[in-house]
């Protein structure tokens, strides 16, 4: 059986709506940005006042939130280029 030759070639004006989905997803972007700045800044207080008041519960979970709050930013700022990253690896496979 063969099968006909498709191709694809994504474009965010394809459709309509497609300007606001974008714009929708660049604020989607720029809310988590300021959460993971306030739980950086939540998790540096916790990590601060556990540590000064000796209790390792409350310092380890200080240091979690900081850790997890950076690896997000982290992942926010990459995603665009991990999306077309491996979509360029899959459009590879032949």
């Amino acid at each position: 059986m063969l099968l006909a030759g498709v191709t694809l070639e994504p474009s965010v004006n394809a459709l309509p709506g497609g300007a606001a989905l974008q714009s929708l997803a660049n604020g989607v972007a720029g809310w988590a940005l300021v959460a993971s700045l306030v739980a950086l800044v939540i998790g540096a207080a916790l990590w601060a006042f556990g540590s000064h008041s000796q209790n390792y519960h409350q310092s380890s979970a200080g240091r979690r939130a900081v850790l997890t709050s950076l690896l997000a930013a982290i992942l926010i700022g990459a995603a665009p280029y991990l999306i077309n990253f491996f979509f360029k690896t899959g459009l590879a496979v032949h």
